[in-house]
């Protein structure tokens, strides 16, 4: 008997899934149907329990996601994953993709799957280029980009640098300066050249 089977995602640990997850089993995925990755990008090829939901899709059954970047970032990816599926004899439904829900097993499906896939794609591609022109106006104008500020001063690392040359083991030195060994290294590195 033809299942729905649902997946769904978020980025980092500290978002929730919850809302997905109403929306999955409010579409009729059964909870043991559900696979959900925490803390894991739509960009990187491997997700575990994608891949676990995948494994459990058989001829009849419908991979359900709530938004189509659940699948991916590039249109390319998400149109041949979408052909795989339909190679399997498996379909995918988004739940909410342009205002409603969308089955690809139907050819209107298909069709607006396609559209908003591409559209996906170019919204994507512009709020990257949006974020490179603002870090390259802001690099420009000499403006501060953000990020952590550097707990470890130069001085702290000249000094570990000195017991180090003075026979004292490199990773305890970057370890009571509470940094990594490669951190260290390449912190080492910069004050030399």
């Amino acid at each position: 008997m033809a299942k729905l089977i649902g997946y769904a995602h978020v980025s980092t640990r500290g978002q929730s899934t919850d809302r997905q997850q109403t929306d999955l089993l409010a579409a009729g995925v059964r909870r043991d149907d559900l696979y959900v990755d925490h803390g894991v990008s739509g960009a990187r090829a491997s997700r575990p329990e994608f891949n676990r939901a995948l494994d459990a899709l058989i001829d009849g059954d419908t991979l359900v996601i709530t938004t189509l970047d659940r699948l991916g970032r590039s249109t390319q990816n998400m149109l041949t994953f979408a052909e795989e599926l339909r190679g399997r004899g498996a379909g995918l439904r988004v739940l909410n993709l342009g205002g409603g829900d969308v089955d690809t097993a139907t050819p209107i499906g298909s069709m607006l799957f396609t559209i908003m896939a591409a559209l996906a794609q170019m919204e994507h591609e512009i709020k990257r280029e949006r974020i490179t022109d603002s870090i390259n106006k802001r690099r420009d104008a000499g403006l501060d980009l953000g990020g952590r500020p550097r707990r470890i001063t130069d001085s702290q690392v000249r000094n570990a640098i000195r017991l180090i040359e003075g026979g004292e083991p490199a990773a305890q030195a970057a370890r009571d300066l509470g940094m990594s060994r490669a951190t260290f290294y390449r912190r080492a590195r910069s004050l030399v050249e």
